[in-house]
C-alpha cells in the first residue's frame, strides 16, 4: 500500500486533488482498521436491524414478545453503555495502545452475543445487550484513533467517507445474513455474529500498531480528569461549556432522530407498510421476502432498511469528496435537515415504494452529517488526544439514543403498535376486552371479518400512526437551526479549512 507522501510533494490546494489521488495517499494502517470495522459492523448490524422485531413484535414466532416500552428501556441502557463508555476507553486507547484495546473489545463482544442467544427473560437479556454494548464501546476508539493518526486535514473528508462506505458494506451484508440465519432460529443469528466478529482476532496479526501520540504516564484518574476538562471549563463565576460540549449537545438531537431508523422503523414497516406491489413489480426472489407475513408476501424489513446502507456504499465517497469544498458544520447542518425530512417521508404512508424513497432521502442526510461529525472532531482534536476526541463522538449518540429510546418506546406503544391499536379498537368499538397482545390483530380480523390488509387499513385510518414521526422530525429541525447558530459562532474561532 502506498505510504503517505510529504505535504511538499502534494498539490498546494487539496481541493484540486482528484478523488483517486487522495485515496492513494491513505496509509496501510488506515486500510487495516477499515477492514476490522467492516467485520465488526457486519456482525453488529446482523443483530441491530432485526432485534427490534425479536424483542417486541407481538406476533413474531420465537420472539421475546416484550412491550415496545420494554424495548425502549433495553435500547436506552444499551445506548448509555455503548456511547458513554468511549469517553473513557478513548483515553485508555491513547494511553495503552490501539491494538490491545481492539483485542480486548472483540473478546467482550463475543461474550455479549452468546448471552443474547441464550437468555429470554428481560433482565438477563438486557445484561447480554449491555455486555455487547461494552465491547462495542471499547472497540471504536482504537479503530477511530488509528484513523485520526492516519489522516490529515487535506484528506480527512475522503478518508472518513471511505471509512463510512466500508462500515456500510458490513451494515449492508449484516441484515441479509440475519435474515438467512433466523430461517434456522433466532439463536443462530447471535451465534453467527459471534463467529464473524471473532475474525478480527485474525486481522490483528496484520495490524501494525500506530503510536497514539498521547501521554503514556497517566493512570485511570488522570484520564478521567482529562476527559471532563475538555467538556467544561471551571471559572471563578461558574462552569463554562466549551465549543466541544456545545457541539455535542446539538448533535444529540440529530442522533435522537437518526436512531429511529433502526429502533422504530423496523416495527413500523412490519406493522404498516405494504411492499407487495414492489415485490411483484421487481419480481423479487424469496430470500428477500417475509413469507411469514399474514398479508401478501412483503419485502422483509431488513432488506427495506438495507436501502440505507446500499446507497451509502455506492455514493458516500463521492459525496464526501464533493462536500470537501464545504465547511464541515455546513455539511452537518444540511444533513440534519435532509435526514429529518427523509424520516417523515418514510413513515407518512403505507406504500412500500414511498417508504423506500424516504429511506433513500434519509440516507443522503446521513452521508452529509455523520461522517462529517467524526471528521470535525478529528480535525479539532489536539495532538495526543485523537482517541479521546473520537470517544467524544459517541456522546451525542448516547444522549440522543438514550432519550429517543424512552420517547420512542412510549410513543410507539401508544400511537404505532398495531397489536395495541387492535386491542384499543376492539375495546372502543366492539366492547371486547382482555385480549392478549400476540393474538390481538388476529382477534380483530375474526370479529370484523376483514382480511389482514383491510384490517391494517382500518387501524391506519382510525388512529393515524404516521403522526408519531412528526415528533422526531421537529427535534431534527431544531437541531439544524442550533447548528446554524453554532456555525456562525465558531467561524471566527476556526481556521478556514475546518
Amino acid at each position: 500500500m502506498t505510504q503517505p507522501t510529504s505535504s511538499a510533494s502534494l498539490p498546494n490546494d487539496p481541493h484540486k486533488e482528484t478523488l483517486f489521488t487522495q485515496l492513494m495517499h491513505l496509509p496501510r494502517p488506515y486500510w487495516m482498521v477499515n477492514i476490522m470495522e467492516m467485520f465488526e459492523r457486519l456482525a453488529y448490524y446482523g443483530v441491530r436491524v432485526v432485534i427490534p422485531i425479536y424483542i417486541a413484535q407481538a406476533d413474531e414466532p420465537g420472539g421475546l414478545h416484550f412491550s415496545q416500552t420494554e424495548k425502549g428501556i433495553i435500547f436506552a441502557w444499551w445506548a448509555l453503555v455503548q456511547s458513554l463508555v468511549p469517553m473513557f476507553t478513548g483515553g485508555f486507547a491513547d494511553r495503552y495502545g490501539y491494538k490491545k484495546t481492539i483485542a480486548f473489545s472483540v473478546a467482550i463482544k463475543v461474550i455479549g452475543y452468546l448471552l443474547m442467544a441464550t437468555q429470554r427473560e428481560f433482565w438477563p437479556f438486557l445484561f447480554g445487550c449491555l455486555i455487547l454494548a461494552l465491547g462495542t464501546a471499547t472497540f471504536k476508539p482504537g479503530v477511530q484513533g488509528t484513523m485520526c493518526q492516519s489522516l490529515s486535514t487535506r484528506n480527512s473528508s475522503v478518508g472518513w467517507g471511505m471509512f463510512y462506505m466500508l462500515v456500510n458494506v458490513g451494515g449492508f451484508l449484516g441484515p441479509p445474513l440475519a435474515h438467512f440465519l433466523y430461517g434456522w432460529s433466532w439463536a443462530a443469528v447471535f451465534y453467527g455474529c459471534a463467529v464473524i466478529v471473532s475474525l478480527n482476532f485474525l486481522m490483528l496479526f496484520t495490524y501494525k500498531e500506530v503510536p497514539a501520540g498521547g501521554d503514556q504516564s497517566g493512570g485511570v484518574w488522570k484520564i478521567a480528569k482529562l476527559t471532563a476538562k475538555n467538556l467544561v471549563q471551571i471559572k471563578d463565576d461558574g462552569i463554562l461549556l466549551t465549543r466541544l460540549s456545545i457541539f455535542v449537545l446539538i448533535m444529540s438531537g440529530f442522533w435522537l432522530m437518526f436512531n429511529q431508523l433502526f429502533d422504530m422503523l423496523p416495527n413500523f414497516i412490519v406493522d404498516w407498510v405494504d411492499s407487495s406491489s414492489l415485490v411483484r413489480m421487481l419480481h423479487l426472489p424469496n430470500f428477500m421476502l417475509d413469507l411469514n407475513s399474514d398479508r401478501a408476501p412483503q419485502l422483509s424489513q431488513e432488506w427495506m432498511i438495507n436501502f440505507n446502507s446500499g446507497l451509502i456504499i455506492l455514493t458516500v465517497v463521492l459525496v464526501s469528496w464533493w462536500v470537501n469544498r464545504m465547511r464541515r458544520v455546513t455539511s452537518i447542518t444540511l444533513g440534519i435537515i435532509v435526514g429529518s425530512l427523509g424520516l417523515v417521508f418514510a413513515g407518512f404512508t403505507t406504500s412500500g415504494v414511498l417508504c423506500m424513497l424516504g429511506i433513500l432521502v434519509f440516507s443522503v442526510g446521513e452521508m452529509l452529517a455523520s461522517p462529517k461529525m467524526q471528521d470535525y472532531l478529528g480535525v479539532i482534536a489536539p495532538e495526543g488526544q485523537k482517541g479521546l476526541y473520537m470517544g467524544y463522538a459517541n456522546i451525542p449518540n448516547a444522549i440522543g439514543w438514550f432519550i429517543g429510546s424512552y420517547v420512542a418506546g412510549t410513543v410507539y406503544d401508544k400511537m404505532g403498535d398495531k397489536a395495541n391499536l387492535a386491542i384499543r379498537y376492539l375495546a372502543d368499538n366492539h366492547n371486547v376486552i382482555n385480549v392478549n397482545r400476540p393474538v390481538a390483530f388476529q382477534k380483530l380480523q375474526e370479529i370484523t371479518g376483514l382480511n389482514p390488509q383491510d384490517a391494517t387499513n382500518l387501524l391506519w385510518n382510525a388512529y393515524d400512526p404516521y403522526e408519531l414521526w412528526y415528533i422526531f422530525a421537529i427535534i431534527g429541525i431544531v437541531s439544524a437551526i442550533a447548528m446554524v447558530l453554532f456555525s456562525v459562532w465558531v467561524k471566527k474561532l476556526e481556521a478556514p479549512d475546518v
